[in-house]
């Protein structure tokens, strides 16, 4: 998760929360070097001078946080059109163009790194890396792997059969191998599988269960002998939970119908649940979707604010991730709102939006907390998240994003703002 530039950057006057600690900092200051490490950040008392050269910020007395993650998107879908018309419809070349826009959204949010998990090629990844497009830094997955008649397969009621490269079907122990080493050849940095059924699957439901625990022990054999790659598993229904975690998966993604033994094996695993409130929450609409899939969805919205409140008062480890794809791009941070709408602390949000979510991605080394040695991914918010959480998902109140000291959107009237306008995401 690499971007192509660094920067010295000085950053004064501002509230620090850094992802670790319970204090706040009321009056701080953050540096960074050539390389784009934090040097210091801490109080503005205790802080070395200003360094020739080195731009320097005026906070305003807003609010610093690491750079945000969303550990469960789908940046190459649109949230606004259905699947089959994506894949019937458009214009490859539009396709791309809405993908890059969709990254630059989704940095403009405050989400300086993702976690996608099906349907985003590796060219996007080495794309923001070198610099060529504006975006979040990326580890995908590229497609989802899943058994027939589940979740990954992407045959309609009709019976028609749509063609999409982000969904693979494998049945068997072997094609589940050869359909690790098909996307890990492609470039993939975590492996999806299916072991639920789904709520927006035609032909399947969350209690049913998909990969076979033989297939699930494959898959996450095959992740580990390349590279030591971790396996994210689609997971909505009790046994699909209980099933992955016993094949060795890193994290369960929705986890809707897990329970004290789900949250037990959790802990015993060292695993992460990755819950995707944010479709939860999202209002819904009968008109714009099956009555099937609306009956789904309406049950399982009602057992995953229960279930998810549980398992946060039972303090598993939870990441951030919105199914962004499903639920609208460039409004990633709603999903802390989400959390502590079910019990979670305003404080601990924030650490499940960077510091946890940082673990979870095998990137804590230097990612997800502001602290000297770790890379200066900042996000600026106008407000106080702890007693407004919902100040991180308006917008119009960040004010200033940064990848290694680099200044990607600023609405500060700053002229060291490079990179990328806020005020496009309202164009």
């Amino acid at each position: 998760m690499q971007t192509a530039e660094a920067a010295a950057l000085r950053i004064r006057r501002v509230r620090l929360i850094d992802g670790l600690s319970d204090e706040v900092v009321e009056d701080a200051v953050l540096e960074s070097d050539d390389a784009g490490r934090v040097t210091y950040a801490g109080p503005a008392a205790g802080a070395p001078p200003a360094r020739p050269g080195v731009p320097e910020i005026d906070g305003e007395g807003g609010t610093l946080l690491p750079g945000l993650f969303d550990c469960h998107t789908h940046l190459g879908m649109p949230s606004d059109r259905s699947i089959v018309d994506v894949a019937l419809m458009s214009d490859p070349v539009l396709t791309t163009l809405d993908t890059v826009d969709r990254l630059e959204r989704t940095l403009l949010s405050g989400v300086t790194s993702v976690r996608d998990l099906g349907a985003l090629p590796a060219g996007y990844r080495e794309a923001v890396a070198r610099g060529r497009v504006a975006g979040p830094r990326i580890q995908t997955a590229i497609a989802v792997i899943g058994h027939t008649g589940g979740h990954a397969d992407t045959t309609l009621p009709s019976g028609r059969a749509l063609d999409l490269d982000s969904c693979v079907v494998a049945d068997g122990v072997t094609e589940a191998r050869v359909a690790v080493r098909e996307l890990l050849r492609a470039g993939a940095d975590v492996i999806k599988i299916c072991t639920s059924g789904g709520i927006s699957s035609a032909h399947d439901d969350p209690d049913d269960e998909d990969l076979l625990a033989e297939e699930i022990r494959a898959v996450v054999d095959e992740a580990r002998r390349h590279g030591g790659r971790t396996v994210a598993s689609h997971a909505q229904g009790r046994a699909g939970i209980l099933s992955a975690l016993r094949g060795g998966v890193r994290s369960i993604e929705h986890g809707f119908g897990i329970d004290d033994e789900g949250c037990d094996l959790l802990g015993e695993r060292g695993a992460f649940l990755v819950p995707t409130l944010s479709a939860v929450f999202q209002p819904l609409d009968p008109a714009a979707t099956t009555p099937w899939r609306y009956q789904k969805k309406l049950r399982w919205n009602a057992i995953a604010k229960e279930n998810i409140a549980r398992a946060i008062e039972r303090k598993v480890q939870i990441a951030v991730g919105t199914d962004a794809g499903i639920t609208p791009h460039g409004e990633n941070p709603f999903e802390l709102w989400c959390l502590v709408e079910l019990g979670m602390s305003p404080m601990d949000a924030i650490r499940a939006a960077t510091a946890t979510s940082a673990r979870l991605l095998g990137v804590d080394d230097r990612l997800g907390v502001l602290r000297p040695g770790r890379l200066a991914d900042v996000v600026l918010c106008a407000a106080d998240p702890l007693s407004d959480i919902r100040a991180l998902s308006d917008p119009t109140r960040i004010t200033l994003v940064a990848q290694q000291g680099v200044v990607r959107a600023s609405r500060l009237g700053d002229p060291t703002a490079g990179g990328l306008n806020a005020e496009r995401q309202h164009a």
